[in-house]
This record gives structure tokens, C-alpha cells and sequence, in this order.
């Protein structure tokens, strides 16, 4: 029952440290490699205790049954220890998985020491100690299994209690009795060495996946930083020629020709007003590199926030119809700056985009989180393009360098601890969401402030 117990509480434990499945960091890994040896060693003290009773009433052989007993305690004690180090927020390495597989080939010594040595049948388990080593464990470890191993192997040799066996097996019922030994030696090395690898399998797979996923997050962010460089410097070659247009506009303005003509004032005005509009864009991305940086950030609240930044993206984009719904409750203070802006203004052009008509923005806070939803009635996302969210360069606008707005979007959301997540309307068009861990958007700011 105790077995039965532990193993349900194990298995209860590997599902909250995320399946079989999902990635897994190494040292999640290694935690759930060592429940799986907690896993087994319940198996082993459940099967030795089964076995010594087959033994010791079925075939009344006389086993030193106090000894074995303290060798069971022990390993129960190691497997409760185990657990809250599992459970625990302690780091498990290599080196603790090895001694693990030693408590366990220690505690099979004994035992086998206690019941005719290299003679028992069972002597073959030392197998699966190897074997789990080989699969769990660095190489230099697993060599150090396989010495530790066959050096009891040899110890047991020299050195055991003999069995008194019953006079009936020595009158040749022996042999017949080491065979059906060996048997279900093999049987049980077997079904748990399978067993064993192939959850082992998994967990390794799962580790394998993470780092997969790990290189792929490096490579966008290496990208991003080729991209912010790219665009740092194509925004100070810009500043030039846009402050010698700004000059020539301003005296466009006092020449009396232009002046006559309201006409021609009235577009020198909107060039003028377009023009500190490109000054206003270049002005962010030199601010978002790390330039001018103090001059982004702004103490606000969540709620004014959002209401600013629809408002001023209305003004500049002037959308055909906007259904803008707030419904953040309660206010929290947060810090902007122009990056924050930019990624929320990414995806209101890109709705803007692919439904000039209709756009619909709502805000919500669920929890400790921003929720923002931006929908329109376009073609909607492809197929290809929802399993590839936030990839650069795919994009279904057809054009060179598309896809970048909705990538940086993405990373940079996961940079803060949020994520976007998208999918076709059923009545047509698409909807982003973009969630915003609220902790990450407050720092040094109380709420409402």
C-alpha cells in the first residue's frame, strides 16, 4: 500500500511539473528522472517485500528477514528524502541522479548479500541499475556505475550468508529452482527497463524541444538587434534631410508667392504637419535603441494609458470606424515609453490594414494582466500564418519585408512575460490578443498612480 500510495503521489507530481509532452528545461528534466527513480524504487521495495514472502512462507527457506527489513526501511526513508527534493525548489544535478542509482545498487548489495550472494538469481538487476545509468547519466558517471557494479558483483562472490535451504531442493530440486529465479529475474529486468526508457525517452526529448526552442528564441533576438541597429542608423542618416525640408517649408510659408495662394499654404501646411509627423517616428526609434531614452518614459496609469494612445492613433491614422471599448478595472499605475506605444500601434495598422472600414479595440484586466483585443473584418489569417505566429517575413500582405510588425510584437511582448495569440472570426476578419503581465508594466509604480 505504501508503494501504491507513492507512486500515485509521483505520478500526481510529474503532471504539475508539465507532463510528458510540453518543453522542459535540464534541470526540470532532471527532477522528473529523479521521480522516476522514486517511481522504481517503490516498484523494487514493493517486489522485494513480495518476493521475501514468497520465499520465506511458499518455499520455507529461512531468510534473515530483520536485516533485509532494515535494508527496506532505508530505501523508504531515501525515497520520502527524494521526494521533497523533487518537490522543493533545490536544483537537481548529474551527480545527485548518480548517487541515487548507488543508494540503489547499495541497498540490492545487501540483499543480495543477505540471501547466497553471486548465487542468487537476482544477481542480474545490477543490469538495470547500468542500464538507467547509461541512459540518465554523463558517460564518466555510467563508467562509475559499471565499476561500482562489478566490483559488489565480485565482492558477492567471496562474500555472502549462505541460504539453509529445505532438504527437498537440494535433492535435485536446485537447479529447477535457480532457473524459475533467473526467469523471473528476466521478466522483471525486462518489463522495467522498458518501462523506464521509454518515459526516460520522453523526458529527455522534452528537454531536447526546450533547448530547440531556446536557440530559436536567441536567433529572433539576434535579429531584433540586427533589425533596432538597422533602423538606429538609417534614423540618424534621415535627420538631416528632414531638418532641410522643415527649414525649406518654414520659408515657403513667409514667401509672399505661397502666401497669396491659400491653396498652396494649406498643402505647405500639411506637408509641414506630415513632416513632424516622420520627425516624431524617427525621434521614437532612436529612442527605443537606448538613445534619448529618458525622455520616453511615463509614469500613467493603464486606463489613461490606453485612452491616450487610442486617441493619438486616431487622430494620426483617422480610421473610417473605430470601436474603441475600455473596461479596465481596477486602475493600476504602469511606466510607458515609445516602444510600448509601437508594438500596440503595430497592431492597430495592421487591423487598419486589412479592414479600412471597421476596426474594434477592447481592453480589459484579467487578474494581474492587461488583455488587449484588436479585431477587424479582412481576409483573416492563413492557415500557415496562425501555426507560424509572429515569424518574420511571413506576412499576407505580399510585399518585401512584411511579417516584421507583427514579430517584433511578439518578442517584444515576450520579453515583458506576455504573449499574443490570434485567430480567424467566424464572421470574417481577425483577432489579435495581447496579454501584459502587470508587474512587468509597474515597476517602482503603486497603483493608480
Amino acid at each position: 500500500m505504501a508503494g501504491e500510495t507513492g507512486a500515485t503521489n509521483i505520478w500526481q507530481e510529474l503532471r504539475r511539473l508539465g507532463g510528458w509532452s510540453h518543453a522542459a528545461s535540464p534541470d526540470v528534466t532532471n527532477k522528473r528522472n529523479l521521480l522516476l527513480l522514486v517511481q522504481l524504487r517503490w516498484l523494487a521495495v514493493g517486489g522485494q517485500i513480495l518476493t521475501i514472502v514468497v520465499v520465506s512462507l511458499g518455499m520455507d527457506v529461512d531468510l534473515p528477514l530483520t536485516p533485509m527489513a532494515l535494508v527496506l526501511a532505508g530505501l523508504i526513508a531515501v525515497n520520502g528524502m527524494s521526494v521533497v527534493r523533487a518537490r522543493g525548489g533545490h536544483t537537481v544535478t548529474d551527480t545527485e541522479l548518480l548517487l541515487q542509482l548507488l543508494v540503489d545498487v547499495a541497498a540490492l548489495t545487501a540483499q543480495l548479500y543477505l540471501s547466497g550472494g553471486a548465487t542468487n538469481p537476482f544477481i542480474s538487476l545490477y543490469l538495470l541499475q547500468v542500464t538507467l545509468g547509461a541512459v540518465l547519466l554523463r558517460p564518466w558517471s555510467s563508467w562509475v556505475l559499471v565499476g561500482v557494479t562489478s566490483a559488489c558483483f565480485i565482492g558477492l562472490i567471496f562474500s555472502f550468508l549462505p541460504l539453509d535451504l529445505p532438504t527437498h531442493h537440494l535433492n535435485g530440486g536446485l537447479f529447477s529452482l535457480h532457473v524459475q529465479g533467473m526467469f523471473i529475474c528476466f521478466v522483471l529486468t525486462a518489463g522495467l527497463v522498458v518501462l523506464f526508457l521509454i518515459r526516460a525517452n520522453s523526458n529527455l526529448r522534452a528537454r531536447d524541444a526546450h533547448l530547440a526552442d531556446m536557440r530559436q528564441q536567441s536567433a529572433e533576438e539576434n535579429h531584433i538587434v540586427r533589425m533596432g541597429l538597422l533602423a538606429s542608423g538609417a534614423a540618424h542618416e534621415l535627420g538631416t534631410p528632414m531638418a532641410t525640408m522643415s527649414v525649406i517649408l518654414n520659408d515657403w510659408k513667409r514667401m509672399p508667392l505661397f502666401r497669396s495662394n491659400p491653396e498652396v499654404a494649406e498643402e505647405i501646411d500639411d506637408m509641414q504637419n506630415q513632416l513632424n509627423r516622420c520627425k516624431a517616428i524617427v525621434s521614437g526609434i532612436l529612442m527605443s535603441s537606448g538613445e534619448a531614452r529618458g525622455e520616453g518614459l511615463m509614469r500613467t496609469t493603464a486606463t489613461r494609458f490606453l485612452d491616450d494612445l487610442v486617441a493619438e492613433w486616431r487622430q494620426s491614422r483617422s480610421p473610417q470606424r473605430l470601436i474603441y471599448e475600455n473596461d479596465f478595472s481596477p486602475d493600476a499605475g504602469i511606466v510607458s515609453d515609445i516602444s510600448l506605444k509601437q508594438v500596440i500601434f503595430n497592431i492597430f495598422d495592421n487591423a487598419l490594414e486589412a479592414s479600412p472600414g471597421w476596426v474594434r479595440v477592447a481592453a480589459a484586466r484579467e487578474g494581474d494582466s492587461l488583455r488587449l483585443v484588436v479585431e477587424d473584418r479582412g481576409q483573416g489569417f492563413a492557415q500557415d500564418m496562425l501555426h507560424e505566429l509572429g515569424r518574420p517575413y511571413r506576412s499576407s500582405k505580399g510585399r518585401p519585408g512584411g511579417g516584421l510588425g507583427l514579430f517584433l510584437v511578439v518578442n517584444v511582448a515576450r520579453k515583458l512575460g506576455g504573449t499574443v495569440s490570434a485567430y480567424n472570426r467566424p464572421d470574417g476578419g481577425a483577432s489579435v490578443t495581447l496579454s501584459l503581465p502587470l508587474p512587468s508594466l509597474s515597476i517602482g509604480v503603486g497603483d493608480g498612480g
